[in-house]
């Protein structure tokens, strides 16, 4: 038999023996995670390189208030409304930004993943106290709890962490909720309660391993949402007192100058964007790969 005597067309005759030689498929090339990936490895070493070099002084005057930009130590990117380091500031403020943003994306991961696995798993009357909980939180705007929560209390790192990690718990208790009632149902699991383990066995050693990658797999996006809410509290002034720099801080303090000075604004507010743009491209790849994980 050949093509011809198949398909019934004229080209020229060819054996079908052997097995179908198919191409490798190509891995698709993802630039835009490669670059977000350098960025926010520089963005993570370039103030502890900076600090070590030229020292990281950002509440001290270098120079005149709004000077431009001029290759001078600490002057890079001109200086701001008190002619403090620009470049020294957006170093530091980077730092704080994604020590809140991560360690309240960790505490809000780490509670809500709990929280949720006993909810999806015990159900009943524990799962209606969780859900309530869940649902009188997430009844709040984000920014309206923030506002309410920084407000009360005195500013400080800790306060805007805590509170910021509070804000991402429910959203935590629902996927690891949901993920879990769908691994509850495998037949690893069933095994393990008709040979007898105890719920806190099957629910720690059988349910949560295979839990964390997928639920894990959304907590870039949502530390690149906690990078946001930040920086809007530090644009409100609620956020990190000063003298501590800020991205959000930063911007508050320079919008009065940006029709003279666009670049003090135009800089933390770049920050801003490379630093949650790569946090989300980072989110989606992973989400792409483990967020729909179902196999043992």
């Amino acid at each position: 038999m050949t093509v011809t005597d198949v398909v019934g067309s004229k080209a020229p005759p060819v054996p079908l023996t052997g097995t179908p030689v198919m191409p490798a498929a190509k891995k698709p090339r993802r630039y835009l995670l490669g670059v977000s990936l350098i960025w926010l490895v520089v963005i993570v070493a370039a103030p502890f390189v900076w600090k070590l070099f030229f020292g990281l002084d950002y509440a001290s005057p270098l120079g005149r208030p709004m000077a431009d930009p001029a290759f001078a130590e600490g002057l890079l990117l001109g200086t701001d409304t008190l002619g403090r380091s620009t470049m020294a500031r957006v170093l530091a403020g980077a730092q704080v930004s994604m020590v809140v943003g991560a360690v309240a994306g960790i505490i809000g991961f780490v509670a809500g993943t709990i929280l949720g696995l006993i909810a999806g798993y015990l159900r009943g009357p524990v799962d209606s106290v969780i859900s309530l909980l869940t649902d009188t939180l997430l009844a709040f705007p984000a920014l309206i709890l923030l506002l309410a929560i920084t407000a009360t209390f005195t500013p400080s790192l800790t306060t805007l962490t805590v509170s910021l990690a509070i804000v991402v718990v429910p959203t935590f208790i629902r996927l690891a909720r949901a993920n879990t009632i769908r691994w509850s149902a495998r037949d690893f699991v069933r095994a393990a309660d008709n040979m007898g383990a105890s719920p806190l066995r099957i629910m720690f050693r059988e349910i949560l391993p295979n839990l964390i990658p997928s639920v894990a797999a959304y907590l870039p996006v949502v530390v690149a949402t906690l990078i946001v809410a930040e920086g809007s509290l530090s644009f409100l002034g609620l956020g990190i007192p000063p003298p501590t720099p800020s991205w959000g801080g930063m911007i508050n303090d320079a919008k009065d100058y940006i029709s003279t000075n666009p670049l003090a604004v135009a800089v933390p507010s770049t920050a801003i964007f490379l630093t949650v743009f790569s946090f989300n491209q980072i989110g989606d790849y992973l989400r792409g790969r483990y967020g729909g994980a179902g196999n043992r």
